[in-house]
């Protein structure tokens, strides 16, 4: 175990689990942050997937389910998120959800999402969702976690292991975005369900 001070920030600041200024000002700008709505959110979602695939070489594979209540799924099969054990042994997961994404979020020059628009990140889906519940499975162990508007609500829950890894996104954007306006050209499964 190493001090988490000393551990190496890629995509996002280890040091912290939420940045709540940053969430608040993803709220209060919505229009920004989420151009086109629900889809733009499902984008920032099925990116990180497919920089799975692209980091390890293989084909990636997730799955897109529609609920009847306006919320949507994401399940990739990739290695799941990095999830480290502190000085203290406590379990931590890198903060995708409530913090920045160091390579995007404040860069000018951020890659473009298939509807055009710049790459934020995942904070940006979970500050602007009501709930979104974070389920990872890894070859050490699985776990969820349930945050509203950004904020995690409790810690992390431990799972039954299933023998499978990767992560499932599921999450009820809130009120007032342009709802899902059908799918970009992107090789998925989708499942409406209810």
């Amino acid at each position: 175990m190493t001090s988490r001070a000393d551990w190496t920030n890629t995509t996002h600041d280890w040091a912290a689990s939420v940045d709540q200024a940053h969430l608040e000002a993803i709220r209060a700008d919505p229009a920004r942050y989420a151009p086109g709505g629900v889809r733009h959110l499902l984008l920032e979602v099925l990116a990180y997937p497919d920089d799975e695939a692209e980091s390890t070489g293989a084909r990636g594979r997730c799955e897109v389910e529609l609920y009847g209540d306006g919320s949507i799924a994401v399940t990739d099969y990739g290695r799941g998120t990095d999830t480290r054990v502190d000085e203290r042994g406590n379990v931590v997961k890198k903060p995708i959800m409530a913090t920045k994404d160091l390579r995007f979020f404040d860069d000018p020059a951020a890659p473009s999402l298939p509807d055009g628009h710049p790459r934020r990140g995942m904070s940006v889906v979970a500050a602007l969702s009501e709930w979104l519940v974070h389920t990872n499975r890894r070859a050490n162990g699985a776990w969820t976690q349930r945050y509203e508007y950004g904020v995690p609500v409790g810690g992390l829950e431990p799972i039954a292991p299933d023998g499978t890894t990767g992560t499932t996104v599921h999450f009820r954007p809130i009120a007032g975005l342009a709802p899902l306006d059908g799918f970009p050209h992107l090789d998925i499964s989708v499942v409406r369900l209810g």
